[in-house]
């Protein structure tokens, strides 16, 4: 998780202006993150319909290690990088590739995930990440705490699980519940930190981006609340 001052030290916070430009900036935020979590979901609906999904799941599942940790790579950059875009069209670029990025990385998870005979296993994990991102937006906005103290421990965070991944690639160990929950705490902690951000460092002019950081957060918590729930139901 990069500091987002540290792309534009020029830039002014909205947290510094007047309370319709903050009000303004909030709105436009999440309206921007619907539409990129439609967007993704379109895209899925798009990929069953045409039977896409199939030979796409079957390229990525043939390096499986390999694609959990560009997805969780790419949760951790794409903060950076919206940041960085100061134009609006760079910043829709970098929202746009990125949800379709995710869409494909999805397309695995999500086919064996439908298979499952109980049903229900999508829904489910939606609805918890659903339940679970608005409580920790709430209480961020309510407490109105900066959780920027967190960068350096989620940093941290995310290469301890790419070189898990790459470990039990390498050395032939599964990667079980434990670790699923483990990513769990860490998308909701980087959901904190992403989240006070949008309160307290972005400037008024990347709303985008920080859509696209909150989106990264949220399918960052899917995934593995996904992977959670199909164990669960698998016993």
């Amino acid at each position: 998780m990069n500091n987002p001052y540290a792309a534009d030290m020029q830039a002014i916070p909205v947290a510094q202006l007047g309370e319709d430009a903050r009000a303004t900036f909030i709105t436009r935020t999440y309206a921007h993150l619907f539409g990129a979590i439609m967007a993704f979901v379109l895209l899925e609906v798009f990929l069953f319909k045409t039977g896409l999904i199939l030979p796409v799941a079957q390229f990525l599942m043939q390096s499986w290690w390999l694609t959990m940790i560009a997805f969780i790579g790419a949760s951790w950059i794409a903060n950076s990088i919206a940041f960085r875009a100061k134009s609006l069209p760079a910043q829709y670029g970098a929202l746009g590739i990125f949800i379709v990025a995710e869409a494909l990385v999805f397309a695995p998870l999500l086919l064996i995930a439908n298979s499952y005979s109980n049903g229900g296993v999508i829904e489910t994990a939606g609805l918890i990440t659903a339940v679970t991102f608005s409580g920790l937006t709430a209480f961020v906005f309510y407490t109105r705490k900066d959780f920027s103290f967190m960068r350096g421990m989620l940093n941290v965070g995310f290469m301890v699980a790419i070189g898990l991944i790459f470990a039990g690639f390498i050395f032939g160990f599964s990667l079980g519940l434990w670790f699923s929950g483990a990513m769990v705490l860490l998308a909701a902690g980087s959901i904190l930190y992403q989240t006070s951000n949008v309160l307290h460092h972005y400037p008024e002019d990347r709303y985008v981006g920080a859509a696209l950081g909150l989106f990264a957060e949220v399918a960052l918590l899917f995934w593995y609340v996904l992977r959670l729930v199909m164990a669960f139901g698998d016993d």
